[in-house]
């Protein structure tokens, strides 16, 4: 959608005659909605500026203009193109403007600066990375884009901005990729944008390259899919097997009807932890990826889609890869069937509405259904976190009903975690009281499950078993993460004075904590380790989870301040407190339970209460001794028929 086209004698002319900005508030309220006044004052703005720049008689009068190009399926928008030809192709160079007059470095971030912005400093994407992603975007998803001989030349123009000499923040040497990918303009350098724009716009073309973007069909570019591909080949973590082999068939042949016949599907897969949802997921994203389908991998979570992404990213640049991993609150405003493939993970994560203060949209399961030809959910209702979490089977089924389409339920029931061990996770839903079951005395698996008196014996254990970076510490979530210390690992959050252990939570400077190489040293929380996994995981159950009369209590009250699972519960209380009592209970259990099943060969613990951890000790060591009893008995069968035969 392209919000203003003209050519440039037309652009000149409508900015001569301060028509420019009429025209497009105009087709911006007609194509988009309400406007806001500092974009209104940011066009009149920068327009200014780019007029003196096309004022130039051999940037030819037939090059195409636009102005707000909204690349499709995001919410992003390209501030100012120009088409036209040089000698050898069609060419369309991005400008990217911006009003900023200061920033400052990020290190140790790919591609963020800090400027001020909304009245405040906030830390974002430069703008020669952001230029170039936008080209990537356009080139790797717009079939005419890659069909018509076309090239991209991204740039970005900060005319507000004085350069600062050497030295200069904005041009610093961390940034150079991006810059050499799309040159960097400041106050000062209208010719050198225009020397820019003379080299690739050397004849017109009446606007005929603005309507192949705007019209292109939307497909998944080759070098995109191969390079997905390649990056799947030999990383044995997306090895599919057993079950996950048969749903990934069922998956595959659904979303071909979808496209064959029109019409919507809908597919449900239960799984619990370690059941290789996730796994599935991904290959699923890279094959249909690969078979041109418009296709995208969502979960609420920011870090399973931060670790998948640098996972599958490799050598291949951000902004290619990660427009591939979104957000739950992506499809608000997603037009009626506009991708061929949503894949869901961690679907119980799903809001019921979206944006910081869930007040758009109306309904995420329904915006995804009616988002795409075919959405996949992988589901598991007793990993419900917090209290939004409103993602559920009776809702994808409601909604899938409201849209037609036929749905499909499957389950994974092969166990990919916990030493392979189905009975772990049966017994500590008994241990943990959220559900009896048949193994309350019975793991089933020389799974390392241990019980800690001391946390830093439990920390000396863990660190030494993270040879492979595979090992991490977590904790529920009792103790506050204090702001001051953020990003500082020598900042101690969790505090147990009477043990002597100090410990930071993760770190906000990084997105990819569980495979970060010093991510040892700071504890996660659920938020950051949920739908990840893990060689060994140490866990420290808090004051919020402990035993009363062989009974295991929660206690929403001993959550921290800063953990936002349980908000609206006080609310909750006021009005339905016999059910607000239940779903806190609920989430905490369900939190320890995600927490103590993230590990692949073991699982220690440690508890702030000592019942607790002698009650676990003791269902443990109980279920240890019948393992053992039926594995001599099985050892003894063995050599009773040997001595028969």
């Amino acid at each position: 959608m392209i919000i203003y086209e003209a050519t440039k004698s037309e652009f000149l002319e409508d900015v001569f005659h301060d028509n420019l900005v009429n025209n497009i508030c105009n087709n911006y309220n007609s194509k988009i909605g309400k406007i806001n006044a500092s974009e209104v004052r940011s066009w009149d703005n920068s327009m200014q500026y780019m007029y003196r720049v096309l004022m130039d008689q051999e940037i030819p009068n037939d090059a195409g203009v636009a102005i707000e190009f909204k690349i499709p399926h995001t919410s992003r928008r390209v501030d100012f193109l120009i088409s036209g030809r040089d000698a050898e192709s069609n060419s369309i160079v991005i400008v990217e403007l911006k009003q900023w007059e200061k920033v400052e470095v990020i290190r140790g971030k790919e591609a963020i600066v800090k400027t001020a912005m909304n009245r405040g400093l906030v830390e974002t994407t430069h703008p020669s990375y952001q230029a170039w992603s936008y080209a990537s975007l356009i080139k790797d998803y717009n079939e005419n884009a890659q069909n018509e001989n076309m090239s991209l030349y991204p740039c970005a123009y900060l005319h507000n901005y004085l350069k600062q000499g050497e030295g200069d923040p904005l041009t610093d040497p961390v940034y150079e990729y991006y810059i050499e990918q799309a040159p960097v303009f400041v106050k000062g350098q209208a010719q050198k944008l225009r020397d820019f724009i003379k080299r690739y716009i050397q004849f017109g073309d009446n606007k005929e390259n603005l309507y192949k973007i705007e019209n292109g069909r939307i497909r998944p570019s080759k070098s995109l899919q191969d390079s997905l591909s390649t990056m799947l080949k030999g990383n044995e973590e997306f090895i599919m097997i057993d079950d996950q082999k048969v749903v990934y068939e069922e998956a595959l042949y659904l979303a071909k009807e979808a496209l064959r016949t029109n019409t919507k599907q809908v597919m449900v897969v239960k799984g619990g932890p370690g059941t290789g949802k996730s796994v599935l997921a991904i290959n699923l994203l890279v094959h249909l990826t690969n078979q041109s389908m418009v296709c995208q991998y969502v979960t609420k979570n920011a870090a399973p889609r931060s670790i998948y992404s640098t996972k599958l990213k490799g050598d291949f640049r951000k902004g290619h890869i990660d427009n591939l991993f979104k957000g739950s609150g992506s499809y608000v405003n997603a037009p009626k069937s506009e991708f061929d493939v949503l894949i869901v993970d961690e679907a119980h994560r799903l809001n019921l509405k979206s944006g910081m203060f869930q007040n758009l949209g109306e309904n995420q399961t329904k915006e995804i259904i009616e988002a795409s030809k075919f959405s996949i959910f992988f589901i598991d209702e007793r990993q419900r976190v917090t209290l939004k979490d409103a993602g559920s089977l009776k809702e994808i089924e409601r909604y899938a009903k409201e849209n037609n389409a036929p749905l499909t339920i499957m389950n994974l029931e092969s166990q990919f975690r916990c030493n392979g061990s189905d009975g772990y996770l049966a017994w500590l839903d008994d241990v943990l009281q959220i559900r009896e079951t048949a193994n309350s005395d019975y793991i089933g698996s020389q799974y390392d499950f241990r019980v800690f008196d001391d946390p830093n014996e439990m920390r000396r254990e863990i660190v030494n078993k993270n040879q492979n970076n595979k090992s991490r510490i977590v904790a529920g979530y009792c103790w506050n993460w204090d702001k001051e210390g953020k990003s500082n690992t020598n900042h101690y959050d969790i505090v147990l004075e009477e043990q002597d252990f100090k410990m930071s939570w993760n770190l906000d400077n990084s997105a990819t904590w569980a495979i970060d190489p010093e991510s040892v040293n700071e504890a996660g929380c659920i938020h950051t380790c949920q739908g990840l996994e893990f060689e060994y995981v140490g866990v420290i159950i808090g004051d919020d989870m402990r035993l009363e009369n062989g009974r295991i209590i929660t206690d929403h009250s001993k959550r921290a301040k800063t953990d936002s699972s349980l908000k609206g519960l006080k609310k909750l209380i006021k009005e339905d407190p016999a059910n607000a009592a239940k779903v806190a209970d609920e989430i905490i259990r369900n939190t320890y339970r995600t927490l103590m099943t993230r590990g692949q060969k073991g699982c220690y613990v440690y508890c702030t209460d000592e019942g607790l951890a002698g009650y676990l000790r003791e269902r443990f060591e109980g279920s240890n001794a019948v393992y053992k009893d039926d594995f001599f008995r099985e050892k003894s069968m063995v050599a009773e028929s040997t001595f028969r035969y």
